[in-house]
């Protein structure tokens, strides 16, 4: 990618606020970047973007659930209504090349030809979770692009979970049909941040076992402590199919009812607060870590650890000694 210039960068911003998608790929890609010099210009980019909201929609499932297929007929069912939509697929990265390897627009080829859709497959480059730490950035020049909903699907079930919630407005769960015992290997930890469960492939012959899995999540929600940002009613469970698109549209309305319900009651701008104060704590931890790998802490920091892998040294009087040298 040829540097760009300073000149560059405002011209990049503005035709990313046109909506044109070629520089909202080029964007995407310099944020990506881990050079230095495209770092400081994906800084001064995203400075020069006017503030703009989408509905940002994290979704997640176990593998085999359908989440492709789930959201290529939601987004389908979005851009039919006039909407805009991002998805931002986190893809696992190749060990030997970083980039993702899953493919997304081979897998939502009908979604990826919607001019009102952009799929963007992000490689989770070794990050927790899967959850890129670019994604946010990610986020940001999409909804400066005027889109108007936001996917972010996640690698699979996992840490990545409540690193998806920081960063979304609602959180969606995709699940299969199932029996009890699959339901109570369902952690606790992620039916406490969904907002939404759904059901896929509640069609055929899985269609009564899926009306039998939403009774039983259903059932579960109600046994979880109320939450101070939920209405009276969620979070819920709901059957779909992306097969035959039942139940997209009932999904679509829940998502839009919670949303304005915490628009109108103050959880969302408090929501959108936090999230702009987490991503600022992350960057300044990500930025300490940088700086510690860098000649001459680098060195210092190689010694003190292979003190503390040796056993001489405690590891939180290294780690005291090694934030006390900096400057």
């Amino acid at each position: 990618m040829p540097e760009p210039t300073a000149p560059d960068i405002a011209d990049l911003a503005a035709r990313l606020v046109a909506g044109e998608r070629r520089a909202l790929a080029r964007a995407i890609t310099l944020v990506e970047s881990a050079r230095p010099d495209h770092r400081a210009q994906a800084v001064a980019l995203l400075a020069a973007l006017p503030p703009r909201q989408a509905l940002r929609i994290g979704l997640s499932g176990t593998p085999g659930v359908g989440k492709s297929s789930f959201i290529e007929a939601f987004g389908l069912m979005l851009t039919g209504q006039g909407l805009r939509v991002a998805v931002l697929a986190v893809d696992p990265s190749s060990a030997r090349s970083g980039g993702s390897i899953l493919g997304d627009k081979t897998r939502m080829e009908r979604l990826s030809r919607d001019p009102l859709a952009f799929i963007r497959p992000s490689p989770s480059q070794a990050e927790l979770g899967g959850v890129g730490r670019r994604t946010r950035e990610v986020v940001r020049l999409a909804e400066a692009a005027g889109f108007d909903v936001v996917l972010i699907e996640t690698v699979g079930v996992g840490q990545s979970e409540t690193l998806v919630a920081e960063m979304s407005d609602l959180f969606v769960l995709l699940l299969a049909p199932a029996g009890g015992d699959e339901l109570q290997g369902v952690k606790r930890g992620i039916m406490e941040i969904a907002d939404l469960i759904l059901v896929n492939k509640a069609d055929g012959e899985l269609k009564a076992t899926a009306t039998r899995t939403v009774a039983d999540y259903a059932g579960a929600l109600r046994l979880l402590r109320k939450r101070p940002q939920d209405p009276e009613g969620f979070p819920k469970a709901l059957p779909v199919s992306a097969l035959e698109g039942d139940g997209l549209a009932r999904a679509w309305e829940e998502m839009q009812a919670l949303a304005d319900w915490r628009r109108q009651t103050s959880h969302f701008a408090r929501h959108r607060a936090e999230q702009a104060e987490s991503w600022f704590l992350s960057e300044v931890r990500a930025g300490l870590l940088a700086r510690l790998r860098c000649e001459p802490a680098a060195g210092r920091l190689a010694a003190l650890g292979a003190e503390v892998a040796a056993g001489r040294a405690d590891p939180v009087a290294a780690a005291a000694e090694m934030l006390a040298g900096l400057k």
